[in-house]
């Protein structure tokens, strides 16, 4: 895929992050923040597609002539999918803004049909599910960092410290494999996934949470959903990771090893602060959950090594057809 397809492909998510005009001041600016942070990725100028998308600068038609093959037309049109979807399922105006592009990209509808139905079914999995961690055997292979001896909070857990540990730690190996996967919706899957995470937390410390709770929670975090997507997206495709080309799998293994593993550090991160703000009675102000969110994210970042092993073999084990199975059993 060349320079000009990703820069079109990049445009058309912009465009699809705002389809439904509803997006607040804070959610622009965190979708800008990516967008700034992409730009170092590569030499596309991706801070300015932000700009001619956000000032309807650049049209559909534009954006999708840049692209010729049938490859890079699907690619654009799923990650248009999952980015309407990354926060909830589709608003009427995404689905219109979604079946435009289809139309623009010339492709079989009843293809692009299927694809969103699998889209929006992770996206309306409901987060009160059973266990966050796989498989027996991922518990026994990847064991967490000893936890710190102090109380973590004032309130007692259903479950045991190094339960909470291990799932914490599960949900990052995880959702740090999705990451190595050249699919788009293994993507998309991370964040039903973290979100699973914080309610099963949440309900250990007795707290009943829905999903406008959860989604408040890593908002406030500075976990965006739309934007999560974006930057997790972005960077495989600009890493020549994202799509269905041989081998995309194996590459994605090599370049995972030398990355900052963003899934893995950022779900470690959200367990441990989720862990921390349910304990305490969800006492912590919005400065103090950032700070924290922060601090163990850097912490996170430093474990990834030592579990890319077992992210990379959790990766070897599974395909697109299995996502939508392993979201829903989590």
């Amino acid at each position: 895929m060349n320079e000009h397809e990703q820069q079109a492909i990049l445009t058309i998510s912009l465009m699809a992050a705002f389809a439904d005009g509803s997006k607040d001041d804070s959610e622009r600016a965190e979708i800008k923040r990516i967008a700034d942070a992409l730009a170092g990725e590569g030499s596309i100028n991706i801070a300015k597609l932000y700009q001619d998308v956000l000032l309807k600068r650049v049209s559909l038609a534009t954006a999708t002539a840049a692209l010729t093959t049938p490859e890079a037309r699907q690619l654009a049109f799923e990650m248009a999918v999952c980015v309407c979807d990354a926060d909830g399922l589709q608003s009427p105006a995404e689905k219109l803004f979604l079946g435009d592009l289809r139309e623009a990209l010339m492709l079989d509808a009843q293809q692009a049909a299927e694809y969103s139905r699998q889209a929006e079914a992770i996206a309306a999995l409901p987060v009160e599910s059973g266990e966050v961690a796989a498989t027996d055997g991922d518990r026994r292979t990847a064991k967490p960092p000893t936890a710190p001896a102090t109380s973590v909070g004032t309130l007692a857990s259903t479950m045991s410290a190094a339960a909470i540990d291990q799932a914490i730690l599960n949900a990052a190996i995880v959702n740090g494999a999705l990451e190595l996967l050249p699919e788009s919706l293994s993507t998309m899957a991370i964040i039903p996934l973290q979100m699973k995470l914080v309610y099963r937390l949440g309900k250990s410390y007795g707290f009943e949470l829905d999903r406008g709770h959860i989604k408040d929670f890593l908002a406030t975090v500075g976990v965006g959903l739309t934007s999560q997507y974006l930057e997790q997206a972005g960077r495989k495709l600009l890493g020549g990771l994202l799509g269905k080309l041989g081998g995309g799998l194996l590459r994605g293994l090599g370049k995972q090893a030398l990355s900052s593993g963003m899934s893995f550090a950022s779900t470690y991160a959200l367990g441990h602060v989720a862990r921390h703000y349910y304990a305490g009675g969800r006492s912590l102000s919005t400065q103090r959950l950032r700070e924290a969110f922060d601090s163990m994210l850097g912490e996170a970042r430093g474990l990834h090594s030592r579990y890319l092993p077992e992210m990379q073999a959790k990766a070897s084990s599974l395909d697109r057809g299995q996502i939508i199975e392993l979201v829903s059993n989590a």
